[in-house]
């Protein structure tokens, strides 16, 4: 799997390279650039980084609980923070959309993992790392994040 995610990897950056590089977007490619992506990295080569990362390193269920919570704990805080969230507390970050995205990766942790422990240490995690990060990109740093925070924990009891 870690080989295929590798090629999969390689070929986006051959993608980023053409488009960034070579002002060249092949019209497929073109529809899934985000505007604020225009003009620098994908998420995407984040996010397959990020996945290469956890399952190398860490416990497959602790890989899988963090890269699940970074998925479905951002999307939840994106969607209920714009639609619901008028306080703001902390950058551009909603009240709303961070408890969301708490609700969303405890969720996940209760459904993936079976030690209540490692499930908070984890969702309350990848929720901060997704509240302070800004500059870095959060596909990588929120599932790097709540993997070796849940790692650690599981070691640790």
């Amino acid at each position: 799997a870690l080989f295929v995610l590798t090629g999969l990897l390689i070929a986006f950056f051959i993608m980023e390279y053409l488009r960034l590089e070579m002002n060249w977007t092949p019209r497929i490619v073109a529809w899934f650039i985000r505007p604020k992506e225009s003009n620098r990295v994908s998420a995407v080569i984040f996010f397959l980084s990020a996945t290469i990362i956890t399952l190398a390193v860490f416990d497959f269920r602790i890989a899988m609980a963090a890269l699940l919570m970074a998925t479905f704990g951002d999307m939840a805080a994106a969607l209920i923070g714009t639609r619901y969230g008028s306080t703001l507390f902390f950058r551009d970050k909603t009240v709303a959309g961070s408890v969301a995205e708490l609700a969303v990766n405890l969720l996940v942790g209760f459904l993936v993992l079976n030690n209540v422990y490692v499930i908070l240490v984890m969702a309350f995690g990848a929720t901060m790392a997704e509240i302070l990060v800004s500059e870095l990109d959060d596909n990588l740093v929120v599932p790097v994040v709540a993997a070796f925070l849940g790692q650690i924990t599981m070691l640790l009891l």
